[in-house]
């Protein structure tokens, strides 16, 4: 929402909005472009009368200015309606879909096109380091974008990406998550079938090859269908990996045959993968292999994807985006082969409707293993989620326990600085996993650590 509002003022829109509460990065980002939010929702944030009123999927009958807009008929519309009707129409679409991956590997495209000149346009859910934005609207005729499987609003209860119709798609992963709006796994599936019957016959798809999931959603792909991964099937190849401190190295077979060799600053398998599903669609549009490899090892991430945000005392606190355990298992592994040797800390907020429910208890306590010492928060807004589905903290702290993993439930943000500051030691790595603001212990932690530091120093 936060991207379509700045595309929309770039496009010399008058943009206001309004949300429960904006938090960073996006609160900043538009903060940096002028467009106001209001806070908290209010029947008067909708005065003057707007002329349209973009519903994002977060919000519910019951809003209070959701109501307003019904009672009175102002036009209103989804965030996909209106990309598609102001943004999409007469662009070579391309769409990133899957569980994971989605903005970081978009990212990583817009940056190939952008670096072998091809100015494209292209949309995010989140801060693309190396464009210092979460859009762009370029002159060429590319439109590179998250294809997210999530709901589009209140009104149209189908996925977003459905109404992107893409010309090439990329499929990173296909798993179940999502359990406020997908009953189950095949649910899931059946999406991701939709948006591959979608691609035409003349378009091409980029898949993962390592997933019995995914192959089962493009089985009956009418376009090219191209795989990338470790598999000796894959068109596309990765071998040579090599995960070193600050970099990672690797090269990529074509068919068979050594095409290109690369390198990045990121860390973990998963990057590795998304860089190399990248490649592969940019290598469709005719971008040639040595713009390829400029473009990665100059990507700079994306904010709260592996985010190093501070290092006070010697001490790395590192910020991601967490959803998922799959996610949090990739993100942990990733700071194992980025930080060898380190003590490694998981500070987790349920807080995605997936992680807040117990669908995925048993997969959350093997992935928070993977940490040395892990701290679980209260779940988010508990209420929102019936008893019997909720996540039971205290039974995940348990098993990790029992498994050797000392791990402990600590309700909120300022109590889990006030406990683990004083306990932090000099080569620590905090991994602190949410998705949302998480109470500001990302500001939090490093004050306290720094406060510490003081104390300690000599007169």
């Amino acid at each position: 929402m936060a991207s379509l509002a700045g595309m929309l003022k770039a496009r010399g829109f008058k943009v206001t909005g309004s949300d429960a509460a904006a938090y960073p990065p996006m609160s900043d980002f538009l903060a940096s472009l002028q467009i106001p939010v209001a806070q908290p929702f209010a029947v008067r944030n909708l005065e003057p009368r707007p002329d349209l009123v973009i519903v994002g999927n977060a919000i519910s009958r019951g809003n209070v200015e959701v109501e307003e807009v019904l009672d009175r008929r102002i036009a209103f519309q989804s965030l996909p309606q209106v990309l598609h009707e102001e943004f999409l129409r007469g662009c070579e679409v391309i769409t990133v879909a899957g569980t994971h991956g989605k903005t970081t590997t978009t990212s990583m495209l817009a940056w190939i096109f952008e670096t072998a000149g091809q100015q494209p346009s292209f949309l995010v859910g989140g801060i693309a380091e190396n464009f210092k934005s979460s859009f762009g609207l370029g002159q060429g005729g590319s439109f590179l974008i998250e294809g997210d499987e999530y709901d589009t609003a209140f009104f149209d209860k189908g996925p977003k990406f459905l109404h992107y119709f893409p010309d090439a798609a990329i499929l990173t992963s296909v798993e179940f998550d999502h359990a406020d709006i997908y009953a189950d796994l095949e649910a899931v599936k059946t999406a991701f079938k939709r948006l591959v019957n979608l691609v035409p016959r003349r378009g091409r798809i980029v898949a993962w090859d390592g997933s019995a999931n995914v192959n089962e959603c493009v089985a009956r792909a009418l376009c090219r269908l191209e795989r990338y991964g470790f598999g000796q099937d894959a068109q596309w190849r990765a071998v040579d990996v090599r995960y070193e401190p600050d970099r990672t190295t690797w090269g990529v077979m074509r068919d068979g045959e050594r095409w290109g060799s690369f390198e990045f600053a990121l860390a973990g398998e998963y990057n590795l993968l998304n860089a190399t599903a990248a490649a592969a669609m940019a290598a469709g549009y005719g971008i040639g292999v040595e713009a390829i490899q400029r473009a990665l090892k100059t990507f700079k991430s994306v904010k709260r994807r592996l985010e190093v945000r501070a290092e006070v005392n010697g001490i790395t606190i590192i910020d991601d985006f967490a959803h998922h355990p799959t996610a949090i298992e990739q993100t942990l592994k990733a700071l194992r082969t980025r930080y060898p040797g380190r003590r490694l800390w998981a500070v987790l907020e349920p807080r995605s409707n997936t992680l807040r429910r117990n669908v995925f208890q048993r997969e959350l306590v093997d992935a928070l293993s993977v940490a040395d010492k892990v701290v679980l928060a209260a779940v988010f807004k508990p209420e929102a989620v019936p008893v019997q589905e909720r996540l039971d903290p205290a039974a995940v702290m348990a098993e990790l326990n029992r498994q050797g993993r000392p791990a402990r439930l600590i309700a909120n943000a300022d109590e889990i600085v006030a406990a683990i500051a004083p306990e932090l030691a000099a080569g620590d790595v905090v991994a602190i996993l949410s998705n949302g603001g998480f109470g500001g212990i990302y500001e939090k932690l490093p004050a306290r650590l720094q406060s510490l530091r003081e104390v300690s120093a000599p007169a």
